[in-house]
Formats: structure tokens, C-alpha cells, sequence
């Protein structure tokens, strides 16, 4: 799990907006894009991004 204060501190990478909890990832709703989070450590490349729609 990551502190707080790293977490209010993240942004999306494509719009600098702010993200919300999803299990496993970080999305931003008004990009409609989900940034994974493995071991503990979210992956903020918007190449890696997946599409809302996309996630199961």
C-alpha cells in the first residue's frame, strides 16, 4: 500500500488530472484511462495505459 501523500500527489500523466482508487490501478475518469499498479508501485507511462472499457 502507498502512503497518502504520494497518492494525492499523482497525476495523470496525459491531462495532469486527478486519479481515483480502482483495485489494481489508478484511473483517470476523464481521460477514461487506468494505470496498473504492480508490486505496490504504480506504472505512470501513458504507453502502458489501458482503456477503462478494456479493464474486466
Amino acid at each position: 500500500m502507498m502512503e497518502h501523500w504520494v497518492r494525492e500527489a499523482l497525476r495523470c500523466p496525459a491531462c495532469r488530472g486527478q486519479l481515483t482508487d480502482r483495485p489494481g490501478h489508478l484511473v483517470c475518469p476523464p481521460c477514461r484511462l487506468a494505470y496498473p499498479i504492480r508490486e505496490g508501485i504504480p506504472v505512470m507511462l501513458a504507453g502502458r495505459a489501458v482503456a477503462l472499457e478494456d479493464l474486466p
